[in-house]
């Protein structure tokens, strides 16, 4: 058996696996996270381990033997948080996440630096983790000077579950301290931001192994051991590997909390320019480049709440087929933006509401928004020569044919929709906690699933929706300086 953990923002999931790669059990467990001030995002660490307690808790309780016959965990987390340690292993302040947005200076500051980029192949986003360090060296000295180890989130649990300060390439890729092309820290980069090596931890690839669980661990969870932890990967690579995206121009379009648009590269391939992320597979010799907005089903939680209608009512008042663009132009700028415009000023706006608009008029609009912010995304990747003729749809957004239909036309790219459910993160961290106890070859394990259906592109609406497309753009050309000031 293999157990794929996957850490999200706001919660714990964790996946019990044969090694046929069925699925035995499964688990969540919830995380809160605070915001002590305006565009701040925190969590506190020890919620991460009493969260994997109650999965590991309901996993045994579950299926018992299951569970005893584990040999493998592999881990999944949100990318670029930062977990500061001490000398002793304390954790020293709550976890800085990667939305939040207090580091803005720090990371305009660090991207202006000349080698920054250049080592680093991306822009140095305010969600990344080394502006936070920054931020912290700025107004929380005392701690900066104690911090004798940064981690991100899933190394914190790797850090309980097993002692080793360890983590991988595709996480460690977020920071802003890796070469991403050389995969290893670069020591510029970490002494440009005031940083040293000996914070660090060691890096493996996500698809070796990077220590095993202690004892008291697999006494108290009945497992009979030895269990290898393998390195794992940020979610968004872990769930390329769950979907089976690791060759050349595979890839997916993710309707999550933020948006992503992933698709796994043979070679290094940066463009910073474009707000394209490029960094490092969870993989050997490979890479990913993603277009990432910050708000995508969260725009339409955003409209759930304020109009007082579950999000499902609100998507199932539109028909199945669309029939054009709406009127009415929806920003999703509700946090700001990154790709391609990274922009932490900016903020969402309605435009073109009539006295006429209806809930079913707003519900269009926020999901051609949406469509609209990931063809932008869509837009970066080919100008770094990434043409994907075809996407993997995953993701709670995936549910809406309504909103698939709008991707599928605003970019023009069929959709596939996978069969099953369980292709995401946990799935892919099982799959690399697979290679690691068994030394399996990546691409034997991660392949990808069986298609259900395509969604091709609405050919006859295609003019109708490239001008609304063009008016979204002029509209973020009109609205952003005005967000500046």
């Amino acid at each position: 058996m293999f157990l794929g953990l996957d850490l999200g923002t706001s919660g714990l999931r964790g996946l019990l696996v044969d090694d046929q790669m069925q699925i035995i059990a499964e688990a969540e467990a919830a995380i809160e996270t605070s915001t002590p001030s305006p565009g701040w995002s925190e969590q506190d660490p020890a919620d991460w381990v009493e969260a994997c307690q109650r999965v590991i808790a309901s996993l045994k309780q579950a299926n018992p033997n299951a569970l005893a016959s584990v040999r493998g965990i592999g881990l999944s987390g949100h990318m670029h948080g930062a977990t500061l340690l001490d000398e002793a292993g304390q954790v020293l302040r709550p976890c800085i996440l990667w939305n939040d947005t207090r580091s803005a200076n720090e990371a305009f500051a660090l991207d202006g630096l000349s080698d920054m980029r250049a080592i680093t192949g991306n822009i140095v986003f305010p969600g990344f983790t080394a502006p936070k360090l920054a931020w912290v060296r700025a107004h929380e000295p005392n701690i900066f000077a104690k911090t004798a180890k940064v981690l991100l989130p899933k190394d914190y649990l790797r850090y309980w579950l097993t002692g080793e300060f360890i983590s991988e390439m595709s996480d460690s890729a977020g920071t802003a301290w890796l070469d991403v092309g050389q995969r290893a820290w670069s020591g510029t980069a970490l002494e440009l931001s005031h940083m040293n090596a000996s914070q660090m931890p060691d890096l493996v690839e996500g698809n070796a192994p990077s220590g095993e669980v202690r004892a008291q661990l697999l006494q108290d969870w009945g497992m009979s051991g030895p269990v290898i932890v393998a390195g794992g990967a940020g979610d968004n690579a872990a769930a390329a590997c769950g979907i089976g995206a690791i060759d050349e121009g595979t890839g997916f379009l993710s309707l999550g909390t933020s948006g992503v648009l992933l698709v796994a590269k043979n070679a290094y391939a940066p463009d910073p320019e474009t707000a394209v992320h490029c960094f490092c597979h969870a993989v050997p010799d490979r890479w990913i480049q993603m277009g990432v907005i910050l708000s995508a089903t969260n725009s339409m939680n955003w409209l759930s709440r304020n109009l007082g209608q579950p999000v499902s009512a609100l998507a199932g008042a539109l028909p199945d087929q669309v029939n054009g663009p709406s009127a009415i132009t929806f920003l999703p700028y509700l946090s700001g933006e990154r790709t391609p415009h990274n922009d932490s000023a900016i903020r969402g706006a309605f435009l073109g509401i009539d006295v006429s608009s209806e809930p079913a008029d707003l519900t269009q609009s926020v999901m051609e928004g949406v469509s609209f912010a990931m063809r932008d995304c869509l837009e970066a990747l080919k100008a770094t020569g990434t043409e994907p003729s075809r996407l993997l749809a995953v993701g709670g957004g995936a549910r809406s044919r309504f909103w698939l239909e709008t991707l599928a036309t605003v970019l023009d790219v069929p959709l596939a929709l996978p069969e099953g459910s369980e292709f995401g993160a946990a799935m892919g961290a099982a799959r690399l906690a697979a290679c690691a106890v068994t030394g399996a070859t990546p691409s034997d394990v991660m392949v990808a699933p069986s298609i259900a259906e395509h969604i091709e592109p609405r050919a006859e609406l295609l003019d109708a929706y490239e001008n609304a497309y063009q008016r979204y753009r002029q509209y973020y050309k009109a609205v952003a300086p005005l967000a500046a000031r």
